[in-house]
């Protein structure tokens, strides 16, 4: 009854993010979990290609600024 009263009074908790760690048995995963975990990991690679960017980028200016 407590987690009633909680829940009218503060809503409802929000769902846990999903979270894929690698070599993780997928045998209980349906195919909408599964595709779930594709788009999370897309998503983490194309945030990644961002970072490396940016680190050449970084790379780049100071290679032009110190360039005699």
């Amino acid at each position: 009854m407590a987690d009633l009263e909680e829940e009218q009074v503060f809503g409802r908790r929000p769902k846990a993010p999903t979270v894929h760690e690698m070599g993780q048995n997928l045998d209980d995963l349906s195919a909408p979990e599964l595709g779930e975990r594709i788009d999370l990991l897309k998503a983490e690679i194309a945030r990644l290609e961002r970072a490396i960017d940016a680190r050449n980028a970084t790379r780049a200016a100071a290679s032009a600024a110190f360039k005699t």
